[in-house]
């Protein structure tokens, strides 16, 4: 198994450097002139790992952390440990479940007005409302691939669903390494935003802005050490909110804001905020560590420089 993900990430690492070139020269000439204009915003997904003792020793960790007052920060906690989270974590950081249900998959009429009952192992947006869940991820790229297989038109439904029961959504998009070498990286994005735009009627689509964030991910760099290049994530970002512009709004692409998901540490997060579509992260493994993931959280400070708002 280790040799295995070696060469994987051996080979990725070749198809990434040569692409570099042409990512670095298009997204250039996008840094400035796609700006979106939404306050910089960190999540951490915590994925299925932990215990009581772990999370209470994370939870004090970021409770004692200094983050600065320009950034939104969101964990996505395992269903067990919300309630903890909830009750223990200090501002501004604010709780998310990692999925939610939606009842009626096949009835395309019913999707805003599910109904709770016969769906063994799941929780429903309904279940997160009452509890005061503010946030919830979905379309992750584990979610989608084997042994979910959920469709874009799935995710869709199910972001509709939340956002009618009032929930702030993290929906993520992105490519394998097999779409990014085919050339059709954006292509794939695109059909996976379209899925949702077509779930979310006129009256929700003005929520994309505020209540709406998209996380970029690379199916390629998540958990391998592969981690995007800071242009390679701007011409995706940058080409996320053109889409945004063309197919839902000018206003809507400008305020939405689009995070970076893939191998995010202390380290790379400074490179990557200075690029003027990537709006924070999605941080994964980096969110288990409180003093790593505070740090990512005050990049904030890297990007609003960058881009000309501080």
């Amino acid at each position: 198994a280790t040799f295995v993900a070696k060469s994987f990430t051996h080979v990725a690492q070749q198809h990434v450097a040569r692409a570099n070139a042409h990512a670095r020269s298009n997204a250039r000439a996008r840094t400035i002139a796609n700006a979106g204009t939404g306050r910089f915003i960190v999540g951490g997904n915590w994925k299925c790992n932990g215990n009581l003792a772990s999370v209470r020793s994370l939870i004090a960790e970021l409770n004692a952390g200094d983050i600065v007052d320009n950034v939104d920060v969101v964990v996505a906690a395992p269903f067990l440990y919300i309630d903890e989270a909830k009750r223990t974590l200090k501002a501004p950081i604010e709780v998310s479940a990692q999925n939610c249900w939606v009842e009626d998959f096949f009835d395309a009429t019913r999707h805003y007005d599910s109904q709770t009952g016969a769906f063994t192992g799941e929780v429903s947006a309904e279940m997160l409302e009452d509890m005061k869940v503010p946030w919830v991820v979905l379309g992750h790229s584990e979610r989608r691939a084997p042994p979910f297989n959920e469709s874009n038109e799935f995710v869709g439904k199910k972001v509709a669903h939340a956002r009618f029961h009032g929930l702030s959504v993290i929906v993520c998009v992105g490519e394998t390494l097999e779409q990014r070498e085919s050339g059709r990286a954006l292509e794939v994005i695109f059909e996976q935003l379209q899925a949702i735009a077509d779930e979310i009627d006129d009256r929700e689509h003005s929520s994309w802005g505020s209540q709406v964030v998209i996380a970029y991910e690379p199916i390629w760099a998540i958990g391998t050490g592969v981690v995007a290049t800071p242009e390679q994530a701007q011409e995706i970002h940058a080409g996320i909110r053109q889409w945004l512009a063309d197919n839902v709004s000018e206003e809507v692409s400008k305020a939405t804001r689009i995070q970076y998901g893939g191998s995010v540490n202390a380290e790379n997060c400074v490179k990557l905020a200075q690029f003027s579509d990537i709006d924070g992260f999605l941080v994964g493994g980096a969110s288990l560590d409180g003093d790593a993931f505070v740090k990512i959280c005050n990049s904030s400070a890297v990007h609003y420089k960058a881009v000309g708002r501080l």
